[in-house]
């Protein structure tokens, strides 16, 4: 890892020169920074009234709140203003290189952190390791698996002459250093233009021997960029994560694109007014049909170049919905228009500079526009509204709180609700056990018991639930590849060898997004039967323990995890097989069964990687996500168990601790934060799944 701490002349970051409009839209999630503080300074102040055991649970879930960092992921084709929406998103006119050619195959991830000094920024660059580049030369990739399998051999020499020739490219600019940086990191205490333009962007293709080589020295090695900086006008930390351009040349982006939409809640797909919807954006339709409508939002950027955008706008959403329908799409996707070029414009205080055909646009919806926004007086304000920013930011606002934020501070306030119900429950126990011998080892080791054998029973229902989903995707896979080999049996007997044929899989990922519906609403249902099974067990533990000692302690009923969506279902299944080589294949055979024989044994590799990013990765991460809500259950009241069982005072410090006026200054200490603590959770929620002894 190479670390550079200096600061360059250039690194400074301006801020914007309209600054009182930059934060419109973000008032929902400013409150929801209030909340998120006044709860943490709530759990800190509990830590300094409870024992060492309970202070790590609640020191835990600070840290949760503390780390806590929404990820907006951008899709979107090569020019349809991505990286300038990123930018404008920020709040900075041109922080991103837009300019150049990006270098798209670099996942560049934007950290924001509420802060007044913009100047506040890092960087991190990863490089490719050996082993993603042995898999891109000698396979190509998932596509070049794909082509290997299939036996186009044409297309998987251009996967690997696309390789090599970056490989050769990054040679030729890095020399002896392309060995060294592989697998490598660099870190900077600051970034700017000109240190992006070195990483992430792509130099020319053909390098004369006096030309500057500094822009896209490293961009043909970089695996992701990660960007660290102040923000003023954001109210907590956010991360916007720009993606490569579905539609560039590398053949890697789709599988880049995957693990972005897989790691992150939220999906801002990016399309160009000015473009009918393309392919690729077919393409992109078909990766975010498998998300939930929240978790989409459509961002049609580029107005600016629409003659006349209050007509055409509405039309144009009336294409993309019926696209979408089409597409078998979530419905009730939100769609939003807008204009990166003129967000730019308004931040930077250019407005002056805009295009004669771009004005022209904006004072055609301006002149649609509220009264609100005609009165008012910054020509910057009115811009910086019509651009569609203020909008994008309340609706990604209103995600980020109630599908990330409330559940994520409803489920620690819970948890720190039962640490602070059980403080009365530790003093009475306690007074009662002080000259008395209470084992710790026995009771410990029943709870021990307990956690095993739920945790076991759970376990092996989850590995139920994968085997009946495995089972129906593999019947639904079988009824696929019969279908598309019967499919061309009856092509090649209509139209003989010499037709082009390509066979749709939409109905295998219907079918098996069907199934994974079914899975995904049993493991949350089993999730909340066998944590209410064991909060009982809990329950009847400590009663069997303390008896009525420990009336009044309330455990919540946690959460079930929140399943990812199969964003896999989306990828590639190469089945056009319009290229030369089936044809002279067939003609090596005897008869149509020969070639059908052959045909379902092809099919089945082509759908190896799709079923098995499905039945072992997808349901991996499913289980373990399951497991984990189990396991931190048991894990918080093993704590609270540990601090009921604590011996840590002397017997004279212990009456002192638990006198009446003790008792007391630590019941008035408590009621106000837990006054707080339950104003953040949802009352009938905490009603159905707090559970009290007695």
């Amino acid at each position: 890892m190479n670390i550079h701490t200096g600061k360059a002349d250039s690194a400074v970051l301006h801020h914007p020169a309209m600054t009182d409009q930059v934060g419109l839209g973000l008032e929902r999630l400013m409150a929801f920074r209030n909340d998120l503080i006044e709860v943490d300074h709530a759990l800190r102040d509990m830590t300094e009234q409870v024992g060492q055991s309970a202070a790590k649970v609640l020191e835990r879930h600070r840290k949760e709140l503390q780390d806590f960092e929404p990820t907006i992921t951008v899709l979107g084709q090569v020019k349809a203003g991505k990286t300038e929406l990123v930018s404008a998103m920020a709040g900075w006119a041109d922080l991103l290189p837009s300019d150049v050619n990006p270098w798209t195959s670099v996942v560049t991830s934007l950290h924001l952190r509420p802060s007044m000094d913009v100047s506040d920024t890092a960087a991190r660059f990863r490089f490719l390791s050996d082993k993603e580049w042995d898999r891109l030369l000698t396979k190509g990739g998932r596509m070049g698996e794909l082509s290997r399998r299939s036996g186009a051999e044409s297309e998987l020499r251009k996967i690997v002459e696309q390789v090599e020739m970056v490989r050769a490219r990054a040679r030729k600019r890095l020399g002896k250093k392309f060995e060294m940086l592989i697998g490598q990191e660099h870190e900077y205490g600051y970034f700017d233009k000109n240190l992006l333009e070195k990483y992430i962007c792509l130099g020319d293709d053909y390098i004369e021997d006096d030309q500057d080589l500094d822009q896209g020295r490293f961009a043909e090695i970089l695996r992701s960029a990660d960007l660290f900086l102040g923000s003023r006008h954001i109210p907590c930390n956010l991360c916007i994560r720009d993606t490569p351009g579905v539609n560039d040349t590398f053949m890697m982006r789709e599988q880049i694109t995957l693990q972005a939409v897989r790691e992150s809640r939220l999906c801002l797909v990016t399309l160009s007014a000015s473009q009918a919807l393309t392919s690729v954006d077919m393409g992109l339709i078909r990766l975010i049909s498998n998300l939930k409508s929240r978790d989409i939002i459509i961002f049609v950027n580029r107005i600016d170049e629409l003659s006349n955008p209050s007509e055409q706008i509405p039309e144009i959403e009336r294409s993309i919905r019926e696209t979408l329908r089409a597409k078998q799409a979530p419905e009730g996707i939100r769609i939003l228009f807008g204009s990166a070029a003129w967000a730019k414009a308004a931040l930077s205080g250019d407005i002056e500079t805009m295009s004669g055909g771009s004005a022209r646009a904006l004072l055609d919806l301006a002149e649609t526009s509220s009264e609100t926004l005609k009165s008012l007086e910054d020509p910057d304000a009115i811009v910086w509204n019509l651009s569609g920013l203020p909008e994008l930011y309340r609706c990604l606002s209103d995600r980020i709180v109630e599908g990330l934020g409330e559940p994520l501070l409803r489920k620690v306030c819970e948890a720190a609700i039962t640490i602070a119900t059980s403080q009365s429950a530790v003093d009475k126990i306690r007074i009662e056990t002080v000259g008395h011998d209470l084992s710790p080892q026995r009771a410990m080791g029943a709870f021990d018991d307990l956690a095993r054998q739920r945790r076991e029973q759970f376990s092996k229902a989850l590995y139920d639930a994968v085997a009946d989903y495995n089972a129906r995707t593999d019947r639904a896979h079988q009824q696929f590849i019969d279908r598309a080999t019967q499919s061309l049996i009856s092509h090649l007997e209509r139209y003989g060898p010499l037709a082009g044929w390509k066979y749709d899989p939409t109905g295998l990922r219907v079918l098996v997004r069907s199934g994974y519906s079914v899975f995904s609403k049993r493991v949350q249902s089993l999730t909340k039967a066998h944590t209410s099974d064991s909060l009982v067990g809990i329950a009847e533990l400590y009663s069997s323990l303390f008896g009525e000692a420990v009336e009044g302690i309330q455990l919540s009923l946690p959460e079930p995890p929140d399943i990812p969506p199969p964003v896999s279902i989306g990828q590639t299944i190469a089945l056009d097989f319009n290229d030369g080589w089936w044809m002279s294949w067939w003609k090596r055979l005897r008869g149509y069964d020969a070639f059908a024989k052959q045909f379902h044994d092809l099919i089945v590799a082509e759908t190896e990687d799709f079923l098995y990013q499905l039945k072992s990765v997808q349901t991996d991460e499913v289980r373990g996500l399951a497991l984990s809500v189990l396991d931190t259950f048991f894990e918080d009241q093993m704590h609270i168990l540990s601090e009921i069982l604590s011996g840590s005072v002397s017997h004279d410090e212990m009456r002192d601790l638990l006198s009446a006026e003790g008792l007391s200054s630590r019941d008035a200490n408590f009621e106000p934060l837990l006054k707080i603590l339950r104003s953040h959770t949802d009352a009938k929620g905490a009603h159905d799944a707090g559970r009290g002894f007695g």
